[in-house]
């Protein structure tokens, strides 16, 4: 692992950035505020190459590898924490899978105009009894001549209400428990699925997410990703991605929080000096500042050991933990040091307050990642 970004990485960075205070930024406010859906900050960061990042260019990705997506993530959700998790979805939970499970002909037809941006994905999991418990799953997928019938509803899908395509986990035997799952590529403009209203959430709230019901959804053999059983193998796997997305997302909204605090402690002064030269205000953006680039640091390892093909479940874990419980305090922080001000929507460190909390909950509440990462290290001391 290197500490320093190649020339390419820079660029990146530097183009992200750039677009994101010049587009992105100047909209969140009005984003939040209307809870809208940013179709054309999504359609331009297509065009950007951000929709497909980590995805061959063959299959119309970008061709950028997993420390590139990280650093592009967290620029994005500095400006607006709604536009980054519209983007790690369709990177992390969509077209991962698909990469890593997909046959060539799936890829050709479905991650292909995923990773272009011409359509949106989504990833269905988790249902109204199968949040933590993800092996708990109650949509059915029956057996057919030709493929299958679904029904069953799932919860909390994010883009569901724009989504084109979506990776479904379902039951196809549950006799079999978890190792009775499978994942199934799904059209989401097919008979038989339908969005829900769309969830009011706390934060986030230009990100839609809303349930999916199913209801005797026909999908044919050729939409099986992977073999029949082999689902609950595919969703662990793409949360494993997912974790370093949300991380970046995480440390996105701690990385806005902070410079909007360090900015606002500069300019605002109490008896006779600036705020940030107030011992306490000081060390206050001390600890922010180094509790974020501990998490970036976590992050980065994790994406680099994704990008080299090692397990990386544990780091995954440990980076997402990190950085959405960092992102939380930093936001919280950010807030006292705006004092009144903090807690007015007319300052950006009132919506990054409202948008670190859902860090900790999705992909994996912080409890969860504290599993994971306690069952590896059972693990190692057992061998």
């Amino acid at each position: 692992m290197q500490f320093a970004f190649t020339d390419d990485q820079l660029a990146l960075q530097k183009t992200v950035r750039e677009f994101a205070e010049r587009r992105v930024k100047p909209l969140a406010h009005e984003i939040d505020k209307k809870a809208r859906y940013p179709q054309e900050l999504v359609a331009e960061m297509a065009e950007l190459g951000l929709m497909g990042m980590e995805v061959d260019v063959d299959y119309g990705g970008s061709g950028f590898d997993a420390i590139s997506y990280v650093i592009a993530m967290e620029e994005i959700s500095a400006a607006c924490a709604s536009t980054g998790v519209i983007m790690s979805v369709n990177n992390s939970l969509v077209c991962h899978p698909l990469k890593t499970f997909g046959s060539d002909a799936q890829k050709k037809e479905w991650l292909t105009p995923l990773a272009m941006g011409e359509k949106l994905g989504c990833f269905m999991l988790s249902e109204p009894e199968a949040g933590s418990d993800a092996a708990a799953q109650r949509t059915v997928a029956e057996r057919v001549d030709g493929g299958y019938v679904i029904n069953g509803v799932k919860n909390w899908i994010t883009n569901g209400p724009q989504a084109d395509i979506g990776i479904l986990q379902c039951m196809t035997d549950k006799s079999k428990g978890h190792r009775g799952i499978s994942t199934f590529i799904i059209d989401m403009k097919d008979k038989g699925v339908e969005a829900g209203p769309k969830d009011d959430k706390l934060g986030i709230r230009g990100s839609h997410s809303c349930q999916i019901f199913f209801t005797d959804h026909f999908v044919p053999d050729a939409r099986m990703l992977g073999s029949e059983g082999s689902g609950f193998k595919v969703a662990m796997s793409t949360l494993d991605a997912g974790r370093i997305g949300i991380a970046a997302q995480a440390l996105g909204i701690g990385k806005g929080a902070f410079e909007a605090a360090a900015r606002y402690a500069g300019d605002r002064k109490t008896f006779g000096k600036p705020i940030i030269q107030h011992q306490a205000i000081g060390f206050m953006l001390a600890d922010m500042e180094t509790e974020l680039d501990a998490a970036r640091l976590l992050t980065y390892r994790a994406a680099d050991l994704k990008q080299r093909g090692e397990r990386h479940t544990k780091e995954s874990a440990m980076c997402k933990l990190m950085a959405s419980e960092v992102a939380n305090k930093v936001a919280k922080d950010a807030v006292q040091i705006f004092g009144g001000n903090g807690y007015v929507t007319e300052y950006p460190v009132e919506r990054a307050f409202r948008d670190a909390k859902i860090t900790e909950i999705y992909e994996g509440t912080s409890e969860i990642q504290r599993v994971v990462i306690a069952a590896s290290i059972l693990k190692s001391i057992s061998t």
